[in-house]
């Protein structure tokens, strides 16, 4: 639901003068009184415009030149005016360049910087069909009901709280994660289903639907763009919460059901409910694009509100650190503030992901431990992509150039101190398994730092789930000499089979007594090392261990 101005293009000056439309561009009246004219540029771009504007779009029909328009549309136009609101339209893409306009691909779409969707199917028909029942399910008492169920669920998940932290913090069957998988994508599917359906009650029309590869990991989407259209901002953000609506409805569903099943059923109920719930937390956050943010946008009716915004924090961060003056994009005083959370909120997002999910994806060898490096390096590149954006933002105000060099070299410094001074724990994670004959052992993938493995160092052993871990006893390294061999899955992941062993190193543990779990997670804590060492050590030499 939202569209960018897209770079202006030359148009030959000839077809300036008597300027038309494009053949796929199209004005749309306001639906309602009080509602926006809107321009439409092909299937998804859409731009929300002045009742002026409107009327000179409707008017370039290729027939009249400038002073021909200003005649046309009378006061307050003026053929300066209209030159200037051609222009606007040129840079917009919306006139008549004298090419034949291209149709684009209907059933593959690729959008940058890494997804690519793939069409099914037009659900306007299909959406449609199921106009009674969302007319049902928007009504106060289904609005109500939904409440009611995603509240209970979460009350069913804190009477069985015991129970929550066993299934979060325990192996559990690959079935099951494969299960919670497969009910993890139905609930996509129906939760772009739900932005679709409401649209098209509103009276808008969804344009496609289908699936799509979003950042290589499989996902659905459902173009509702055309909720642009919509008059009442009301309408607009009730169909950007749909999908959120339809999650934490289902969630509570699951949470509920787990009450009444047996244990196996009932852990992969409660993952999956907590998993459900979780996501559409997150996608509720308005500090990046997604239904939270679309929301929030669609109910202050400012359009573009995370570029505006994020534009306006890199001023007042460059105006702090470097001075210089700058103009706001937004006059509202939480702009800035909201700017820095957009500016933070990926960083802190893609730090926790790595905090929760380095370990296990390092455990799977070279390949996990390359999958890590890659999202620092992500994490990196957004870093200094921030702080170039910021030093143009300062040079465009007309910053002191000395003054930016000198806090661009106290930066540095500031940065390499702190990488070489802060010193901070260091720990190697791997697993360990019982042995048939009782033996214990610690399991490092070929990867790990196996450098900090010493005899008589202490191993504190886990046991872990998805989301949590318990330590359930201390062991002991026994000798020096690492072991080649091979491990089941379960050694590195937190899933109970004995299937896909994969390469490891094992060395001998003494316990004082033997782990009531055959498997489970082993840290060996191997003192501190600077900041600098410890990134190093920690993200990126796993990756060149094969």
């Amino acid at each position: 639901m939202s569209s960018k101005t897209a770079p202006s293009v030359e148009i030959a000056p000839e077809l300036l003068v008597r300027p038309r439309l494009a053949a796929d561009v199209s004005v749309h009246e306001p639906a309602e009184e009080g509602a926006p004219w809107v321009i439409q540029s092909g299937q998804h771009k859409y731009f929300r415009v002045q009742p002026d504007l409107a009327r000179l779009a409707l008017a370039v029909d290729g027939t009249r030149d400038h002073a021909g328009l200003a005649d046309t549309l009378g006061p307050p136009w003026t053929v300066e005016a209209v030159g200037t609101a051609v222009d606007k339209l040129a840079a917009g893409r919306l006139l008549d360049d004298g090419e034949r306009v291209r149709q684009r691909g209907r059933w593959v779409k690729f959008v940058p910087p890494l997804t690519v969707q793939f069409t099914v199917l037009s659900p306007e028909r299909l959406l449609h069909r199921f106009s009674p029942l969302v007319r049902l399910l928007t009504s106060r008492a289904g609005v109500a009901a939904a409440v009611a169920l995603a509240l209970c669920g979460v009350l069913a998940l804190a009477s069985q709280a015991p129970q929550v932290r066993m299934a979060l913090g325990q192996p559990l069957p690959l079935s099951t994660y494969l299960a919670v998988i497969g009910g993890v994508l139905a609930t996509t599917a129906v939760h772009e289903f739900g932005h679709g359906a409401v649209l098209s009650h509103h009276g808008g029309r969804p344009g496609r639907m289908g699936v799509m590869l979003f950042y290589m990991s499989p996902a659905f989407f459902c173009d509702v763009s055309d909720g642009w259209r919509l008059p009442r901002r009301q309408q607009r953000v009730a169909v950007a919460l749909a999908g959120i609506a339809t999650q934490v409805v289902i969630a509570g569903a699951a949470a509920m059901a787990s009450l009444f099943a047996e244990a196996n059923v009932r852990d992969g109920l409660i993952v999956f409910s907590v998993v459900t719930y979780i996501s559409g937390l997150l996608n509720l956050t308005p500090f990046v694009k997604l239904d939270g943010y679309i929301a929030l946008m669609s109910h202050l009716d400012i359009p573009h509100l995370r570029d505006r915004a994020l534009d306006d924090a890199r001023r007042f961060t460059a105006r702090i650190l470097f001075g210089g003056s700058h103009e706001r994009r937004l006059p509202q005083w939480w702009a800035i503030p909201f700017g820095l959370a957009c500016m933070a909120f990926p960083v802190y997002m893609v730090a926790t992901a790595m905090r929760l999910w380095a370990d296990s994806l390092q455990r799977l060898g070279a390949f996990g431990a390359s999958l890590v490096l890659c999202g620092i390096c992500y994490l990196a590149c957004h870093l200094v992509r921030g702080l170039v954006r910021v030093v143009r933002e300062a040079r465009t105000g007309q910053a002191p150039a000395l003054r930016i060099g000198a806090v661009l070299t106290l930066a540095v410094a500031v940065a390499g101190a702190a990488l070489t001074v802060v010193k901070v724990p260091y720990s190697v994670t791997g697993g360990y398994l019982v042995r048939d004959g009782g033996q214990v052992e610690l399991i490092l993938a070929p990867s790990a730092d196996q450098s900090v493995i010493r005899e008589n160092t202490t191993v504190r052993l886990y046991r872990a789930g998805v989301a949590a871990r318990t330590e359930t006893g201390q062991a002991v390294v026994a000798g020096d000499d690492g072991t080649d061999t091979t491990a089941p899955l379960s050694v590195f992941l937190p899933v109970r089979t004995d299937a896909l062993p994969a390469p490891a190193v094992s060395y001998p543990l003494t316990t004082s007594k033997t782990p009531k779990t055959r498997v489970g997670v082993a840290q060996v804590d191997a003192g501190t090392k600077s900041l600098g060492a410890w990134l190093y050590a920690r993200y990126v030499a796993p990756a060149w261990r094969w």
